[in-house]
């Protein structure tokens, strides 16, 4: 073949390489040891983020990242332990994180002293308000009502037969029982109304947007302040779990100090062309 065709069939083939479409880059924004994560994996999250019907603003996307990475870089020192293979699945992910933190991060413990210090440092959280365990009768008129009462005073047992019986409130088949209450839960005609009536007592006719009810008030409790031995095991418990919560976040800390982190490239615009 002469020389002159051969630099012509060339620059053919040049031309016809130059016509494909360029790929959008796809750089590195998350390296550890020899894991990467590219930026079409953050790009796959906002749009998942998006496709729960999240409004991912520039400053929402900013924190996902933060977000993400922080996550991501768990996943990755996973692989590189060996404890998950490249492309699990999200719940081989997680399982595989947990085995790196149940390796890597030591529960820590709790004393004694720091559990009473903690006590006296939140008193207020261990105070029980007042409460009161609460039976109605709810009807939608004030002649039914007055007929269920009157009923209820000739035999003060029969109130959770008659609720199954009459009541219109969801609670009719559980004999009337609503549950109980501190102060502050109920609407107000109504906690006025139960939190002024002794225990076993049965209520007047109480009118509410709902209807009209009567009540009968099971059992109440005071207003009184837990001792600590009470709270004990629940203090140890927040300070054990606490304690576990930092340590993870100092391990994740570690593995982004090590990590190469490319901001730029995670945050650069998009190019789909």
């Amino acid at each position: 073949m002469r020389p002159h065709l051969l630099s012509a069939l060339a620059l053919a083939l040049l031309g016809l390489g130059s016509c494909e479409p360029s790929r959008p880059p796809d750089p590195v924004i998350l390296a550890l040891g020899e894991q990467v994560l590219r930026r079409s994996d953050f790009e796959r999250h906002i749009k998942a983020v998006e496709a729960r019907g999240d409004e991912v603003s520039p400053a929402v996307r900013d924190a996902l990242l933060e977000r993400f990475f922080e996550e991501k870089v768990l996943v990755l020192e996973a692989r590189e332990q060996g404890l998950l293979a490249p492309g699990g699945s999200e719940e081989e992910e997680s399982l595989a994180v947990r085995k790196l933190l149940g390796s890597s991060v030591r529960p820590g413990s709790v004393s004694g002293e720091e559990i009473a210090v903690y006590y006296q440092e939140h008193l207020d959280s261990f105070r029980v308000e007042e409460s009161l365990t609460l039976r109605q009768i709810l009807v939608p008129t004030a002649n039914e009502a007055r007929d269920v009462r009157r009923r209820l005073q000739k035999d003060p047992r029969s109130f959770e037969t008659l609720a199954r019986a009459t009541s219109r409130a969801p609670e009719a088949a559980s004999g009337g029982l609503m549950g109980s209450f501190p102060r502050g839960q109920l609407p107000a005609e109504i906690e006025s109304a139960a939190f002024s009536l002794p225990s076993g007592v049965i209520s007047d006719v109480v009118q509410s947007p709902f209807g009209y009810h009567i009540f009968r008030v099971d059992a109440r409790e005071s207003a009184r302040q837990r001792n600590f031995d009470e709270c004990r095991e629940e203090i140890r418990g927040t300070l054990l779990r606490q304690r576990s919560e930092n340590s993870v976040r100092q391990f994740v800390q570690g593995l982004m100090a090590r990590a190469k982190v490319n901001h730029e490239a995670a945050k650069a615009p998009r190019r789909d062309s």
